[in-house]
C-alpha cells in the first residue's frame, strides 16, 4: 500500500519531501466508484463545471493566491480534456469523472477525517470612519513578505510563513495584539470600517465578505494576505474554559458572546495570533463567489478548502458524512467536491473545508458543520 501510494503521488504533483510527509499521515486505499455510497446520484454535471473553473488557472499556469502542491502532468492531462469536452447531462459528466479518475480512499495513520464548513459574510460597513463605525480591515502593508512553502528566511523561525522586511533584515511580523495596539501604524490603511470587533474576527477566519455600505451599495473584499503567525480556534477556547459546550455552540452563540462581553472578548481573539490583510475585489460580478486560494471565485456546495501544504488545487475529492441544516438535524452527505482553496486552520490529508455560500444562512449552516468525514481522494487515472 505504502509503494503504491507514493508512486501515485510522485505523478500527481509534490516533491519527494511533500510525498513522504503526506505518506507519513496516510495510506491510499484504491476502490472502485461502487464502492462510494450515492455516487451515482450526485449532480456530476455541478462538480464537472466546478472541475473546469479549476483548470483554466492550472492550464495557463496562473499564480495562486495562496500556492499549493503543484499539479502534476495527469491533473494537467485531464484539464486539458475537461476543457475540450462539452458537457451535456450529468450521465456525460459522470462519465469523464470515472474515465479519467481513479478513486482512493484518505485511510489516516490515526485519527479521523473531519470536516468543517465556511462562508461569505455580510455586514454592514462604511469606506470612512464614523461614530458607528470604527472597526478596520486592513489593507496589505508593503513591509509584509510571505514566505513560500518549503522555503526560509534568515531570522525567522521555522513555521512561520511571514517577515516583516527591515533596514537590516528580516524579523516575525506583529500578531493580532501588536497589530490591533498600532504596530504597523501608517503602512497598513484601512479598506473598509465595520461595526464590531467581532465581526471583523468572523472575516479573518473566512477570508472574505460582502460588505453593505451606507449608501446601500455592496462592496467585496478578499484575502490580501496574512502575518504568518499559527491560527488559534476562539471556539475551541471557549469549550475549554466552559463557557460553552460544542454541541450546541453556533455562529449566532460565539458572535452574540464576542459582542456582550467586549473585555474578554478581546483577550480571547488576541489569543488567535493570526491576522488577515484584505483589499477591495472590485472584479467579483454580484452573482460570483469569493475568490478562493486556487485564484478563482468559488462555487457554493463544490468547493473545498483543503491543506495546501499536502494537494494541488484543482483535485476533486468525494465525501461521505453528514450535511447539517439545523442542531437537531442533518442530511446525508455525499459529494463530488473540489479543491480550490485552503486555510490556516485545514491541516492534514483528509481535512476539509466546506463553502456553503453567502450571507447569514449560510453562515448559520457553515457553523453547524463538524463532523467526522470520509474522504476519498480522486486521482487521475495515468
Amino acid at each position: 500500500m505504502r509503494r503504491a501510494g507514493l508512486a501515485v503521488l510522485a505523478v500527481l504533483a509534490g516533491t519527494p519531501t511533500m510525498n513522504a510527509a503526506l505518506a507519513e499521515q496516510a495510506d491510499l486505499k484504491p476502490l472502485a466508484f461502487s464502492d462510494l455510497a450515492g455516487w451515482a446520484e450526485d449532480d456530476h454535471a455541478a462538480a464537472f463545471r466546478a472541475f473546469r473553473r479549476s483548470c483554466g488557472p492550472i492550464l495557463d499556469k496562473q499564480a495562486e493566491l495562496r500556492p499549493a502542491q503543484i499539479a502534476g502532468a495527469g491533473l494537467r492531462e485531464v484539464c486539458q480534456a475537461a476543457s475540450a469536452l462539452t458537457v451535456r447531462s450529468k450521465a456525460e459528466a459522470r462519465r469523464f469523472f470515472e474515465t479519467h479518475f481513479r478513486p482512493h480512499e484518505i485511510v489516516l495513520k490515526t485519527g479521523r477525517g473531519f470536516l468543517t464548513g465556511y462562508y461569505e459574510p455580510e455586514f454592514r460597513g462604511s469606506r470612512t470612519r464614523t461614530e458607528t463605525f470604527t472597526v478596520p480591515l486592513l489593507d496589505r502593508p508593503d513591509d509584509l513578505v510571505t514566505i513560500p512553502q518549503g522555503e526560509s528566511l534568515p531570522g525567522i523561525e521555522p513555521g512561520l510563513q511571514a517577515a516583516r522586511r527591515t533596514a537590516t533584515g528580516y524579523e516575525p511580523y506583529p500578531d493580532r495584539a501588536a497589530i490591533e495596539g498600532g504596530a504597523l501604524g501608517q503602512r497598513a490603511k484601512p479598506v473598509v470600517w465595520l461595526k464590531e470587533p467581532g465581526e471583523a474576527f468572523i472575516l479573518h477566519v473566512q477570508g472574505s465578505a460582502r460588505i453593505r455600505l451606507t449608501d446601500g451599495s455592496v462592496m467585496r473584499v478578499a484575502y490580501a494576505g496574512r502575518n504568518g503567525r499559527p491560527y488559534t480556534s476562539i471556539g475551541r477556547v471557549l469549550v475549554e474554559r466552559g463557557i460553552m459546550d460544542l454541541e450546541s455552540m453556533t455562529l449566532e452563540k460565539l458572535m452574540g458572546w464576542l459582542k456582550d462581553n467586549p473585555a474578554e472578548a478581546r483577550e480571547l481573539m488576541h489569543r488567535n495570533r493570526s491576522y488577515i490583510f484584505f483589499r477591495e475585489a472590485r472584479e467579483l460580478a454580484p452573482d460570483e463567489g469569493p475568490v478562493g486560494g486556487a485564484g478563482h471565485p468559488l462555487v457554493p456546495g463544490r468547493s473545498l478548502a483543503v491543506d495546501r501544504n499536502l494537494w494541488p488545487y484543482g483535485l476533486p475529492f468525494w465525501l461521505e458524512g453528514r450535511l447539517p441544516v439545523t442542531l437537531e438535524k442533518a442530511d446525508p452527505l455525499n459529494r463530488l467536491m473540489i479543491a480550490q482553496d485552503t486555510g490556516s486552520a485545514i491541516l492534514g490529508p483528509a481535512r476539509g473545508d466546506f463553502f456553503v455560500g453567502s450571507g447569514p444562512e449560510a453562515g448559520t449552516r457553515a457553523g453547524l458543520m463538524r463532523h467526522t468525514t470520509r474522504f476519498v481522494v480522486l486521482l487521475p487515472a495515468r
